[in-house]
């Protein structure tokens, strides 16, 4: 196994790795840094720009990306209140108060160092579990692949409260897009309406560029003006008192890393829920709870340590199942597929290499986004003063012309303003993207698993019955289906109490 480790670190420090890495890590501070944007917008964007390059080279790009979103993030959301990314919005609570208290400085020092270390927690986890997961994926056939690609649909659709009904309709809707084209089983076109590129189905790519980078183009263009208002919270103070907060602080920092270590490994729950879980946690093990919102250093900590902890570990469903972790991982998952990098057990087997690469380029771009972050953090701000009759049009030009440069066909062009336009309206409405994305990742896979375990069976539903493993996603199947039924009983038991 160390053989491992050092050969996928060796392949990561030739010039050529390095030069991508850090590019990577400044277009994620860039992409983190704007509202909206994040991590599965850069990703989105790269993504076909990277054809022509070597498999490695494309994996150390996408980790310098995602190492280094989490910072940018972090400092939008500390200077002007409006979160980089979504997982951000948890630092706003109690990193925004702390720069209006004269504070940014402690409070980006804070989110730096947290950042930081728990990327390195979140690499030590995925070391100790990628051997294991790379023997609990060969007890996977056709009927627990296909209740898994269920499971993980429902998770994602679960996890925001208030949104179970929408996120089903847009899971839904994603399935139905995903069943476009030729059926691998019975050999049938469906829904193609005579267009011959609908016969492979609708291009993942192409529609990631639309849901995520167009989408948010067409709404901070609908807003107008620029994200932020003015530059009065560029003023920025000695950062050395929050760096050392991160380490007096250290039971939060381990609190928080575990917890995104664990949320970034279940399919589709992303690390939105992990900085809150991560929040909610430390405000509840707090003997001072009530000075949460109002500029607790703790309250910047924890969320950001979850944030990048759930970085690492979301790389296990990804790589092993072919189950984003998120919305960023669910992007992350058509370059793979580009680059002829198939998510599964046979991953696990014949690429361990570049696992192990792309695990080191993630923690090296977030320990250097850390510091980096901390010298531009003044220009970087800057970036959300750009007015949106600028930055949109540069935006939407580098979406269209990436999806037609991936294999120069004018169709994903039109599926990238199509999936724009949906995109946007799913903002507009309030409908989660997410579920979307994966069932346009999970639903090809999971129908293909259905055949073949209706294969296996000749047809008897019963086999779902009769494998240990099924029989476990069967039941957390029900209990997530039941959730949010039973929250409502209770809340409704206490109101008339």
């Amino acid at each position: 196994m160390l053989h491992l480790w050092v050969n996928g670190v060796q392949n990561l420090l030739q010039a050529r790795e390095l030069l991508f890495l850090s590019l990577g890590m400044m277009l994620g501070l860039f992409f983190g840094a704007i509202p909206g944007l994040g991590g599965a917008a850069a990703l989105a964007l790269l993504t076909p720009l990277t054809y022509g390059l070597e498999p490695f080279t494309a994996l150390a790009l996408s980790g310098g990306i995602m190492g280094g979103v989490p910072m940018g993030g972090s400092i939008s959301a500390i200077l002007l209140n409006a979160p980089g990314s979504a997982p951000s919005a948890a630092t706003c609570l109690d990193g925004h108060p702390l720069a209006q208290q004269g504070k940014a400085g402690m409070a980006l020092g804070a989110a730096a160092s947290a950042n930081a270390v728990g990327g390195i927690i979140g690499t030590i986890s995925v070391l100790a579990i990628l051997p294991i997961a790379a023997r609990l994926v060969l007890l996977f056939g056709p009927p627990e692949l296909f209740l898994l690609a269920v499971l993980g649909l429902v998770i994602v659709s679960t996890a925001s409260r208030g949104k179970t009904l929408r996120g089903l309709i847009t899971g839904c809707l994603g399935l139905l897009i995903a069943f476009i084209g030729y059926d691998d089983v019975t050999g049938v076109q469906r829904f193609t309406a005579g267009s011959s590129y609908l016969w492979d189905g609708v291009h993942l790519v192409p529609a990631l560029i639309g849901l995520f980078a167009l989408a948010e183009s067409i709404n901070l263009f609908v807003k107008g003006g620029s994200i932020a208002a003015d530059a009065k919270a560029v003023s920025i103070t000695s950062v050395t008192s929050g760096l050392l907060e991160t380490f007096r602080h250290w039971r939060t920092v381990l609190r928080g890393s575990l917890v995104g270590t664990v949320i970034g490994a279940i399919p589709g729950v992303g690390g939105t829920v992990a900085s809150f879980l991560s929040y909610s946690l430390t405000v509840q093990a707090s003997k001072d709870p009530e000075s949460f919102g109002k500029g607790n250093i703790q309250g910047v900590i924890a969320p950001e340590a979850a944030i990048n902890a759930k970085d690492g570990s979301s790389l296990i469903p990804t790589l092993a199942f072919g189950i984003p972790g998120g919305a960023e991982m669910a992007v992350f998952l058509g370059l793979l597929v580009l680059h002829g990098l198939q998510p599964g057990p046979l991953m696990l087997i014949e690429h361990q290499v570049e696992i192990y690469g792309l695990i080191w380029a993630l923690t090296a771009s977030c320990i250097l986004a850390s510091f980096i972050g901390l010298l531009l953090v003044r220009p970087l701000s800057r970036l959300t003063l750009i007015d949106a009759q600028v930055l949109v049009p540069a935006i939407s030009v580098i979406a269209l012309v990436g999806s037609w440069a991936i294999d120069r066909r004018i169709g994903n062009v039109i599926v990238t303003a199509v999936f724009g336009v949906l995109g946007y309206l799913m903002i507009r409405f309030d409908y989660p993207r997410l579920t979307m994305v994966v069932a346009l990742v999970l639903g090809g896979g999971a129908e293909r698993n259905f055949h073949q375990t209706m294969m296996m069976s000749d047809g008897d539903l019963s086999i779902y019955l009769k494998r240990r493993v099924c029989l476990f996603l069967l039941i957390a199947l029900a209990g997530l289906l039941a959730a949010p039924a039973i929250r409502v009983f209770r809340s409704s038991q206490r109101w008339q109490r």
